[in-house]
């Protein structure tokens, strides 16, 4: 699957999607059910009132210029800024839309073949990938291949509608890691094992609220087998991660639940069942070749002009001040790049551009091109990365852009990242020097302040950074001015290397002064960078990052779904036996479902549900699944035909119950969950 082919839109799902709005308007689907639908669509809402942020999925952030252009469009028709913002997931994020003109903008991504849906909620997010993917002389194969085959695999996945809460992959093309595994869900990292290419598989990984670094749950898999161990982890999440704590969501807490071997082991049983249901899929397949160069650009894009491993071409970084580019500057890129017959741009994790393909006769055009833009090349200093923060952020606490704005990376060039808040989406805890905001009461006061990590690292041999002093916003300028004048002191060049060798208290005593605020000093740190009046915390009713809360019936609905699939795969393999297990899940996830539905409780034997559905649920639903249970046969002498009647049965009781469900919650969606 190519660049230029894949298409990811439905046209008919952003006509339910306009549909929805018009029923939300008119009172017909309550406020937080339509939450949920609008984050599926890639809608997410802002702090002010009546306009939200479309997130436009890029999956490892390949564009072409005529996708570049539209998303211009869309940023000047429609949104009432007329800015496009690069995020550090490789997303594009426009901001200020009203609602209603959704839809269009949505059909407009649609006819250049890219999509929003999945930019947000419990789901798959953006697959993000190495910034080079395609030219990188490191690199054992290009993954974007693999990028869009997983794309494709998961988007609109049953798996994937309604899981706990959302799971990020990346992708790397070699042990580089320039993809940063390190603070992923899943991370994929190609690799060459006794002269076998193939793949290193991670996992568990997360920034935000407790961080941690992901494990290797597989040294080496073969190509083959890389959609297998995907889907065992995000299986392994839907299955087993909490759905009623939003904070203790992530796969992440998993390996904190099970201990490093524990999900490992899970991990195994998962993917042992996904390799048998996935036989058959056809797999990405991607060009190996031996590396022919040793130097690597990092997360982000390279800091100069960089030579692919094409003879001849070259990679031209474009910098964004903290990821923010203005309508008519898109347009002006997109148009220089067609006019000097260049077609490819990569968005990077450290929200800059970098235009691909580029022959050494066209980079002075190039560069032209860009300065009547107002853009330029990387230098020195300008290495700082902001998420949106309380400018628009319903989570932001505090204004990230505006600090990141007038921040330096200094003389070392260091990689500065700034979040508003500790959910932390510019990756502060893999920058050499990170922030994140949040609220400290000072003299009774509420006084802004950042909490900083120091000497962060994603990619290969790096770590999660090492927690620092919380400061008041108003000084955090001087305190990391400071860090880079002790760091150019002491003649290490690495500010990571200089950085871990300090003794644990080092910048706590170095800051010390800094973190102390007198009563007669409190004035002076009251307010927010770009503010006038004194800090405080807007109570918005939190974020969406993680969705609304999700019906419980809905996800064993989607999940059943996803064991139907299985199971029809597995007929399709002569695997009756499985099959028939698969049909067991099914009873088992809606019987539940119904049960709690009606104020039971979950409950693994079938015939023990059975009976407590025989005391909530109507006869007839009580009693067909009673019949579709006694029905089932799991045992070795199942054959095709047994197996079909009783498959027949548990969907027409899908169909049933589903009836049912919507009829007691009128807004419930079980379309895309029942059988076809």
């Amino acid at each position: 699957m190519s660049l230029n082919t894949r298409n990811l839109s439905d046209l008919e799902e952003i006509d339910r999607f306009e549909q929805a709005i018009a029923s939300f308007n008119a009172g017909e689907i309550d406020p937080e059910r339509f939450t949920a639908i609008r984050l599926q669509q890639g809608a997410y809402g802002q702090r002010q009132p009546g306009v939200n942020m479309l997130r436009i999925k890029v999956p490892g952030g390949r564009l072409t210029a005529v996708q570049l252009e539209v998303i211009a469009d869309l940023a000047d028709e429609f949104s009432q800024h007329k800015i496009a913002h690069l995020t550090t997931r490789q997303d594009v994020q426009v901001h200020y839309i009203p609602l209603e003109f959704m839809p269009t903008a949505m059909r407009r991504l649609a006819d250049v073949g890219l999509t929003s849906r999945e930019a947000c909620g419990n789901a798959v997010r953006n697959m993000t990938a190495c910034p080079l993917a395609g030219v990188c002389p490191k690199e054992h194969v290009d993954v974007g291949r693999h990028v869009d085959g997983a794309t494709v695999h998961f988007l609109r996945n049953p798996l994937n509608q309604q899981l706990p809460r959302k799971f990020k992959i990346s992708f790397s093309g070699c042990e580089a890691d320039c993809a940063q595994s390190l603070l992923h869900d899943c991370g994929v990292i190609a690799t060459v094992k006794d002269g076998q290419p193939g793949f290193r598989i991670r996992a568990g990984g997360g920034l935000g609220h407790k961080p941690r670094e992901s494990i290797v749950v597989e040294e080496w898999i073969a190509e083959s087998e890389l959609l297998f161990a995907m889907e065992a982890l995000v299986t392994l999440h839907n299955k087993y991660s909490d759905r009623t704590l939003r904070a203790k969501s992530r796969i992440k807490f998993l390996v904190e639940r099970f201990g490093a071997e524990g999900f490992v082991q899970k991990y195994h049983e998962e993917f042992e069942r996904t390799r048998q249901a996935l036989a058959n899929k056809p797999y990405p397949q991607g060009e190996w070749r031996t590396p022919n160069g040793s130097e690597a650009p990092g997360q982000g894009a390279p800091r100069k002009l960089f030579a692919q491993k094409q003879s001849g071409l070259y990679v031209f970084p474009i910098t964004l001040p903290i990821g923010d580019v203005r309508a008519e500057q898109l347009r002006g890129i997109a148009h220089v790049l067609l006019e000097l017959g260049l077609s490819e741009i990569h968005t990077t994790q450290d929200q800059n551009f970098a235009v691909i393909n580029v022959p050494q006769e066209k980079v002075a055009a190039l560069r032209s091109g860009i300065a009547g833009l107002g853009l330029k090349e990387p230098e020195t200093g300008d290495n700082v990365v902001a998420c949106p923060g309380s400018s628009t952020c319903r989570l932001g606490l505090t204004s990230s852009t505006v600090l990141g704005a007038i921040l330096s990376g200094g003389k070392a060039d260091l990689n500065i990242r700034v979040s508003g808040c500790h959910n932390g989406c510019a990756q502060p805890e893999t920058g050499d020097i990170g922030i994140y905001g949040e609220a400290k009461r000072l003299h009774g006061k509420l006084v802004p302040h950042y909490q900083m990590y120091f000497a962060g690292k994603g990619t290969a041999g790096g770590a999660l950074a090492v927690k620092g002093p919380t400061l008041p916003a108003a000084r955090i300028r001087q305190a990391i001015e400071r860090v880079q004048q002790a760091h150019l002191a002491s003649g290490e060049a690495s500010f990571f290397v200089w950085a871990r060798k300090q003794e644990p208290e080092y910048f706590k005593a170095l800051l010390a002064d800094m973190a102390e605020v007198s009563a007669q000093q409190l004035q002076s740190v009251m307010h927010d960078f770009g503010d006038k009046t004194d800090f405080r915390v807007l109570n918005l009713g939190g974020g969406e990052c993680a969705g609304a809360s999700q019906v419980l019936i809905g996800a064993n609905f989607f999940e059943a779904a996803h064991e139907r699939e299985y199971r029809n795969a597995l007929v399709f393999q002569r695997k009756y036996v499985e099959a028939a297990q698969c049909n067991e899940s099914i009873l088992r996830l809606l019987g539940s479902g119904v049960a709690q539905l009606l104020g039971g409780a979950r409950q693994e034997d079938l015939a023990k549900l059975a009976e407590q559905l025989n005391l909530l649920a109507p006869e007839e639903i009580a009693a067909e699944f009673a019949h579709a249970a006694q029905e089932l046969v799991t045992d070795e002498e199942i054959d095709n035909e047994a197996l079909a009647v009783a498959s027949a049965k548990v969907d027409a009781w899908t169909i049933r119950v589903a009836a049912f469900a919507t009829e007691k919650d009128g807004q419930l969606d079980l379309k895309e969950a029942l059988p076809k």
